[in-house]
């Protein structure tokens, strides 16, 4: 039973990554990004070839890195100018931009699917009422604990932390008071895109590096985000941790039915709380 609820905390550990990302995206630039999976992929893969020349902390802080940069070019010829346009075109952008990517990861990793190993220093098991647990799924779980804690006093005590609180709920008014919400809105998406590229890199040794591997976690994300409200940190992490928990429970006792349930939750959630679990706050 604890082996079951630490391997959830990992899974939900992993979605809170990615999933934040997409929050702080649209808290910003009101941008519902389709290509965050990818970016999710993209981070797996520059992280594995730095790993290959280097070493796997290598290959983390250059995904890190590479996706933080990207994330400051999408925003400035990506996501800012859509929001000139309807939400349609958003999401027909961001879409064609999510197949560019894995069009992209194909011309440069190819279609076959790639592992990364698990680094030295975290290689081993240590011993958890009485059952083995790796302790690489320890460090993911530590990871997003830290990222989690991390984001909230960033965002609560920091002065960009309030300035970005001030653009997600009024971006006019708080240019108007002399920020520039623009290099604000490139900071936010390069640390939520950099995200993405932390924990493709985190899962790379969990799962099987592919150019399509970001569309299930994808999907999973907006789960999150939908049940936890858009634009709420504390509520993508509550219900990133529920689903994982959820999928990680469904898997081991309705194998027949664990992809399901998060949907069927998300459509509750729908009818009895639009809003989400908490509501559009940060």
């Amino acid at each position: 039973m604890i082996i079951q609820l630490l391997n959830g905390l990992v899974y939900g550990g992993l979605l809170y990554l990615v999933a934040v990302g997409l929050v702080l995206i649209f808290g910003l630039r009101r941008v519902v990004n389709f290509a965050h999976g990818a970016v999710f992929m993209l981070g797996a893969y520059v992280g594995f070839s730095a790993a290959a020349v280097g070493n796997y902390w290598v290959g983390l802080v250059v995904a890190v890195i590479v996706l933080a940069v990207l994330g400051g070019l999408l925003d400035t010829f990506v996501f800012r100018p859509l929001q000139r346009h309807d939400p349609l075109v958003t999401v027909l952008v961001t879409f064609g931009l999510l197949m560019v990517l894995e069009d992209f990861a194909q011309v440069v990793w190819g279609k076959d699917f790639r592992t990364m190993a698990v680094p030295d220093l975290l290689s081993g098991t240590v011993q958890i009422a009485g059952e083995a647990f790796p302790v690489y799924r320890l460090m993911v779980m530590a990871v997003a604990g830290a990222v989690a804690l991390g984001l909230m006093l960033w965002l609560r005590y920091s002065r960009i932390g309030l300035f970005v609180r001030a653009s997600s709920a009024d971006p006019v008014v708080t240019a108007i008071q002399g920020v520039d919400t623009n290099r604000v809105s490139i900071t936010v998406v390069a640390i939520g895109t950099a995200l993405a590229g932390l924990s493709g890199t985190i899962a790379a040794p969990l799962l099987s590096l592919s150019p399509s591997m970001g569309g299930y976690i994808l999907v999973e994300s907006f789960i999150v985000i939908v049940i936890g409200g858009l634009g709420s940190f504390g509520g993508a992490l509550i219900a990133a941790l529920v689903i994982g928990q959820i999928y990680n429970f469904g898997v081991v006792h309705l194998p027949w039915a664990s992809t399901m349930i998060p949907f069927l939750l998300m459509v509750a959630v729908l009818i009895w709380r639009p809003q989400g679990f908490a509501g559009k706050h940060v």
